[in-house]
């Protein structure tokens, strides 16, 4: 189950928060870290402060985009300090890590997501995401070092992990993060072509389709079907957008 979680940093800015991250996953048993544009790494100083857990920086994946790093989840949770103008479902840590093992079970995946040290996740990384999670601190001073929030994250996470449960598996897999990528932009081409939305002036149509399919938490069988129906309804989208992928 633990091997299920992979721990998501991106645009990490100090080598020395890598190591302090790698650190406290090891000491949680977790061993997942994907580093997405780290500005330094590998880097003597994420050694240093990873204090033995050399062999999670070793393996550490190392990813140009989210996008990318998300590649086959099917539960995607950025980890905010502050609300956004978004309608993402948004829980406190120990709600949501109690929630996540059953995430985990069958062929599921979850990626806790991570922002960078000075300004935390953009609105664009966030939109990748299905669910926020917020560490609760003093609202009069919030600010978390990047290596304190991963050890909390792993912590609560480790803990629910060992409750005897007994969860059931999902009898019909989620579909996961790529998948739920291709649809978003099928969906969108066809909206274009048939001048439901306008490229020019978009607005923020996809974003809230995109929350209102996160929230729905879309089976695999049930992509296809959408897509089906998409086909079907608009014949004309022949793939040639250069919004195509797949």
């Amino acid at each position: 189950m633990f091997e299920r979680f992979r721990f998501v940093l991106c645009t990490p800015t100090h080598p020395g928060n890598i190591g302090a991250a790698a650190r406290a996953l090891k000491t949680m048993g977790f061993g997942r870290l994907v580093l997405v544009n780290p500005r330094h790494f590998p880097d003597p100083k994420a050694s240093a402060r990873a204090a033995g857990a050399d062999d999670l920086l070793a393996r550490a994946v190392v990813c140009a985009s989210l996008d990318d790093a998300l590649q086959g989840v099917t539960l995607s949770v950025g980890l905010t300090a502050r609300r956004r103008d978004l309608s993402h479902p948004m829980l406190p840590l120990r709600e949501l890590a109690s929630s996540l093992p059953q995430e985990a079970l069958g062929e599921g995946e979850v990626a806790l997501v991570f922002g960078t040290e000075m300004s935390g996740l953009t609105n664009a990384e966030l939109d990748l995401c299905q669910i926020l999670a917020h560490i609760p601190t003093d609202p009069a001073f919030g600010s978390l070092n990047l290596g304190a929030a991963v050890q909390l994250v792993a912590y609560e996470l480790r803990h629910a992990l060992r409750q005897e449960r007994g969860p059931q598996a999902r009898e019909y897999p989620l579909a996961t993060h790529d998948d739920m990528e291709l649809f978003y932009a099928h969906l969108e081409r066809v909206l274009t072509g048939s001048g439901f939305l306008d490229p020019q002036h978009p607005g923020r149509l996809m974003v809230r389709l995109r929350r209102l399919f996160s929230r729905a938490r879309v089976e695999r069988e049930e992509i296809s079907i959408l897509r089906g129906i998409l086909r079907t309804l608009y014949p004309a989208d022949d793939g040639s957008s250069p919004l195509n992928r797949g």
